[in-house]
């Protein structure tokens, strides 16, 4: 399974996520780093079956009307620092794992993780 992180998430998810195991990339490490377009990243997504972690709401527009990206863990959890992030992933890796290796779209909250495709 392969994440990429975008840019207005933390680099240190991917990192939790390669310490956890999985491949993971953040938008800083792509050429254009975090000044990457959405649609680039879509693309890379498709391309490569990256998995798009991302708060951007554009990302599941585009998934609702062109089912894309590949696959989209959508957060909705407001401003959370970085360690708050890291722990709501750490807390619920398991079911995030299980739910999007069957699914297309999960949104994750800080009370949930909704199925959505």
């Amino acid at each position: 399974m392969k994440f990429i992180i975008d840019a207005q998430l933390p680099k240190r998810l991917a990192s939790f996520l390669l310490e956890k195991g999985y491949f993971a990339i953040h938008t800083l490490d792509l050429p254009n780093r975090n000044k990457t377009y959405d649609r680039e990243i879509i693309e890379l997504s498709l391309k490569e079956q990256f998995i798009v972690i991302s708060k951007d709401a554009d990302f599941y527009n585009a998934y609702l009307c062109k089912g894309e990206p590949y696959k989209l863990i959508y957060l909705k959890v407001g401003n959370l620092s970085t360690s708050e992030i890291i722990i709501l992933f750490d807390k619920n890796l398991d079911v995030i794992i299980n739910q999007i290796s069957i699914n297309y779209v999960i949104e994750l909250s800080n009370r949930n993780i909704i199925t959505i495709f």
